[in-house]
């Protein structure tokens, strides 16, 4: 079993091959360690800024990795359909505008509206239907096997190794890093993580941080099994998995240490902490990894997060910012 799930881990080659198809579009974005949230937190925190990207997540590196990978194997390909709550389908339109791919996307109902507006804007083609991921995803197959689409999935090793080029980033860049903090939506930032993390040889513990909101993954990861469960969480939208894939659980369950939950009243505070601390605008599921760090008292001294995305509506954020003065 061990060796299967190696097996399926990109290796330092393959992250590699992945990164030179991620320049190509954007340099490598920054990690920083801010004193404001170094004296808060007790401890020396260093952030990889995913924000920083073109698309604002890191998923846009997973998506150039697979767009790649279809244009060069399967060159016949006109359309691909995907379904996301935003940051993969913005990943997944642009790279597919840029091989000259028709991208449609489902999307659940009650999405948000900036997150579709950048979408289509990149070029995808939204459609609306159920009223979360969940559903979302299931109706995209369906449109797959209706149409002859080719069907991009949320989780996949192409997508792994194209976002494990922001781990290796982080991890080579920051040395003597004890623990880092991973949000989990789909699971490919912390396989990612997981996977550079291997790659390179090191000690680093990876820690998972969740929604308590949205908890199929932490009840998959402790049972060894694929838990299906509701989701309800009102701000961490980019981590409401409703189904955990079972190939990312057991690759979760084979190299990271435990799984955090925070609600979301510490997410929100998370957020305004950034804001206040760095002045970043970061999205629920981006700040749910500091969320983790600062409710976990074993972190340890240094420590790292990643904010995975940065885009929030304008009118959440500034209901979560005003929130402090109730």
């Amino acid at each position: 079993m061990q060796a299967a799930i190696e097996s399926s881990i990109p290796g330092l080659d393959e992250i590699h091959q992945a990164a030179d198809l991620v320049y190509q579009l954007m340099p490598a974005t920054p990690q920083y360690t801010w004193p404001l949230l170094n004296e808060r937190a007790g401890a020396q925190i260093w952030v990889k800024h995913e924000n920083h990207s073109p698309v604002g997540a890191f998923k846009v590196r997973g998506g150039l990795a697979y767009m790649d990978w279809l244009k060069r194997e399967h060159p016949e390909t006109t359309t691909v359909v995907s379904a996301t709550r935003g940051n993969h389908g913005q990943s997944i339109a642009l790279a597919a505008a840029r091989m000259g791919i028709r991208a449609v996307i489902v999307v659940p109902h009650g999405n948000s509206r900036e997150k579709n507006q950048a979408m289509r804007s990149l070029g995808a083609e939204l459609v609306e239907h159920g009223e979360d991921f969940q559903a979302a995803l299931e109706h995209a197959q369906h449109l797959e096997q209706e149409n002859g689409w080719h069907w991009v999935p949320s989780f996949h090793r192409l997508l792994v190794a194209g976002v494990s080029t922001y781990a290796l980033e982080f991890l080579t860049a920051v040395s003597g890093l004890e623990t880092v903090y991973v949000p989990i939506g789909m699971g490919s930032g912390v396989c990612g993580m997981i996977a550079a993390r291997n790659a390179l040889g090191l000690a680093t513990r990876i820690v998972g941080v969740t929604s308590k909101h949205a908890p199929a993954t932490a009840l998959s990861f402790v049972r060894g099994e694929v838990v299906e469960h509701a989701v309800s969480t009102r701000i961490a939208d980019g981590v409401s998995c409703r189904k955990p894939v079972e190939e990312a659980l057991s690759i979760m369950r084979s190299g990271m240490e435990r799984i955090v939950e925070v609600d979301d009243d510490e997410v929100e505070e998370a957020m305004r902490i950034y804001f206040a601390d760095t002045h970043n605008v970061v999205e629920g599921a981006g700040a749910v990894g500091l969320a983790g760090v600062l409710k976990d008292a074993t972190s340890g001294s240094c420590v790292g997060t990643v904010v995975t995305g940065g885009n929030v509506d304008s009118d959440v954020f500034a209901a979560v910012l005003l929130k402090r003065h109730r």
